[in-house]
């Protein structure tokens, strides 16, 4: 494994703290691997850069646009081009000289990237393992069913699935909204696990401490 990318079903389902935790976790437990860490692009002039910015020096973002909008209506507010190009060349340049490059995708699988395609066009294309991030919410069951069927659709190996509390939620909440056996027997793909609610998002030990505590993650 090279390339990770960290998906989701939908924006805001923390696909920016997940990313971040793993990154620690390896850091933390596997010091020996080298890791990178990329964000396909980023629309917003505050956004995941900066939050990056506050635990890595080394964030690599190869595009960026002002307006937090979707990326090929961002590109058009703004005159400018999408190169997927210059995305490639960047994530091939980390994958030379990391043994794991961490890649936070934008909003869900079927996110335009650009006018024609798709997040997962992307992955799909460029044979990028995944990991799907589902927020514990109502409506989660099915938004994860419609996602790893469009990632099967487009030949995405998805490793599993992460579950994470953007908000407090209950064991019984868990259970109800996103259902272990269900959702397995359902998608035909392991639960990595649930990330819990944090109130705090300030330490990297603290990070790679729940991600080992919480998530059930293969050695890289």
């Amino acid at each position: 494994m090279n390339n990770l990318l960290i998906t989701a079903t939908d924006t805001d389902a923390g696909k920016t703290i997940i990313t971040t935790a793993l990154r620690a976790y390896y850091q933390v437990y596997f010091p020996h691997v080298k890791t990178g860490l990329m964000k396909l692009l980023q629309t917003g002039i505050e956004g995941d850069a900066e939050f990056y910015g506050r635990f890595f020096d080394d964030a690599v973002i190869p595009l960026r646009y002002n307006t937090p909008v979707a990326p090929p209506i961002a590109s058009e507010k703004e005159n400018k081009s999408i190169d997927l190009a210059t995305i490639w060349h960047q994530l091939q340049k980390l994958s030379k000289t990391c043994d794991l490059v961490l890649i936070e995708g934008i909003g869900g699988l079927g996110c335009p990237l650009t006018h024609e395609l798709t997040i997962a066009d992307i992955a799909g294309t460029w044979r990028l393992e995944s990991i799907l991030v589902v927020p514990v919410k109502l409506g989660s069951i099915g938004h994860t069913v419609a996602n790893v069927a469009l990632a099967r659709q487009q030949k995405i190996k998805l490793k599993g699935i992460i579950f994470n509390c953007v908000n407090p939620c209950s064991k019984e909440d868990i259970n109800n909204w996103t259902p272990k056996d269900l959702i397995e027997s359902l998608t035909q793909l392991p639960v990595l696990g649930y990330f819990p609610y944090l109130e705090r998002i300030d330490n990297l030990q603290y990070l790679a401490e729940v991600v080992a505590e919480y998530l059930y993650l293969s050695n890289p």
